[in-house]
């Protein structure tokens, strides 16, 4: 399958070189701001944890997520941790947007957790990830749990119990190339 949504959660900032060209890279983007939105909101610098609660809303980039509660924290090495949950009957969301390629990526899960230094996203219960092309669904995986290296640019999905696929099983759904390139076509159409 190609690469599917999870490049949504892929830290920003990446140098890239013209197309064809071998001139030198142009120079790394500044970091974007991480914006954390909450009711409360408990600092515990002894043991560096940050707890957000109610109606969470972080924004770094174009990345956004929400989520009930979001408990975040460092190690002693420096590597940040995280977990996002649902309230109740609610799912934690987490949108990528990618304008140059009309892309937006939408996660979704009872709970998503993040490990710095392994780079891993887990998206875990009723988990889902899809990739939209000028608000049309394109690609998308459904799973009990859906857990995406970033290191490597790989993902597995697994079926289970709290699986978001009929029967508890792993759906996935890939649209072939020649639609999604006409989707986009169709999208710079609507632009111009």
């Amino acid at each position: 399958m190609k690469t599917l949504p999870f490049a949504l959660l892929a830290a920003a900032g990446c140098l890239a070189l013209a197309a064809g060209s071998m001139a030198a890279p142009a120079p790394e983007a500044p970091e974007p701001d991480t914006v954390i939105l909450s009711d409360t909101l408990h600092y515990d610098d002894l043991n560096k944890t940050s707890t957000f609660t109610g109606n969470v809303i972080l924004t770094r980039g174009a990345m956004t997520l929400r989520a009930a509660k979001l408990v975040t924290r460092e190690d002693a090495q420096g590597n940040q941790f995280g977990t996002a949950t649902a309230a109740k009957g609610e799912s934690v969301t987490i949108h990528q947007e990618n304008p140059e390629k009309f892309e937006t990526l939408v996660a979704t899960g009872l709970q998503a957790d993040y490990a710095g230094q392994s780079g891993d996203i887990t998206l875990t219960g009723q988990a889902t990830v899809t990739r939209q092309i000028c608000g049309q669904a394109v690609d998308n995986v459904r799973g009990a749990r859906i857990v995406y290296h970033q290191k490597s640019g790989t993902y597995e999905a697994f079926g289970g119990k709290d699986s978001a696929a009929a029967g508890g099983r792993v759906r996935s759904l890939a649209q072939p190339q020649s639609r999604i390139d006409q989707a986009i076509a169709q999208c710079k159409a609507g632009k111009s």
